[in-house]
């Protein structure tokens, strides 16, 4: 009699892999409400809203700090990617001199008086301060020399040396630009945005027809 009274007590329970019908069971989905409940306190009341006043719109143009910024960035963005003519300073062409120790080159020196040299060369030398005002030509045969003494190597002069006569310093870039330069860089930056915009918009309809374009196979 017990164990009829527990049978008839304990729910069916039915496997997880079967399906059931809310209908048949008569149990509504919850989620729907869960969700409602969870992001009713998130609700905002519109009769608050408030419109602000006074506020405008500005464009970089009427912002000095932000015009001229913004004209320095694309100069210079345009001089790095001008197409450079000049030689690099540590071009084989510019070649002043060599530091050779048992016949093995270890330093390379070059007209504009900058210089490469091997890890094991440079930890043998160790720190070296340039004479002040010295540069070019000058600076390459006061390098070599003291590179030569400390390692106990020889000085070769390449056939592509010049004289200090012989050597232009170059021009250094300056970010430093007119007031022209900052107006006319701004003008052409806008122009440049436009033109590209334009193209944008001019290539979206072609896009979109060609997306959307069907063929007839009814012949």
């Amino acid at each position: 009699m017990i164990s009829a009274l527990s049978s008839a007590a304990l729910p069916h329970l039915r496997p997880a892999s079967t399906p059931t019908s809310h209908a048949a069971s008569g149990l509504q989905p919850v989620a729907a409400d869960t969700a409602n409940a969870a992001t009713s306190g998130f609700r905002i009341d519109l009769s608050q809203v408030k419109p602000l006043s006074g506020a405008k719109m500005i464009s970089a143009a009427d912002d000095p700090v932000l015009h001229d910024l913004m004209a320095t960035n694309w100069l210079i963005a345009q001089g790095a990617n001008a197409p450079q003519s000049v030689v690099a300073d540590d071009a084989p062409e510019n070649t002043y001199a060599q530091v050779k120790v048992d016949g093995r080159v270890v330093a390379t020196l070059y007209n504009g008086g900058s210089s490469t040299m091997t890890n094991a060369a440079a930890a043998n030398i160790g720190k070296l301060e340039d004479p002040p005002g010295l540069a070019g030509p000058d600076l390459a045969q006061w390098r070599a020399d003291q590179y030569a003494a400390r390692l106990g190597g020889t000085v070769e002069k390449a056939s592509t040396a010049i004289t200090q006569a012989q050597w232009t310093p170059r021009e250094s870039r300056s970010t430093a630009y007119s007031r022209q330069q900052l107006d006319a860089a701004f003008q052409a930056m806008l122009a440049e945005g436009q033109k590209a915009s334009a193209q944008r918009q001019s290539s979206y309809p072609a896009s979109r027809t060609q997306a959307g374009t069907s063929a007839d196979f009814s012949a």
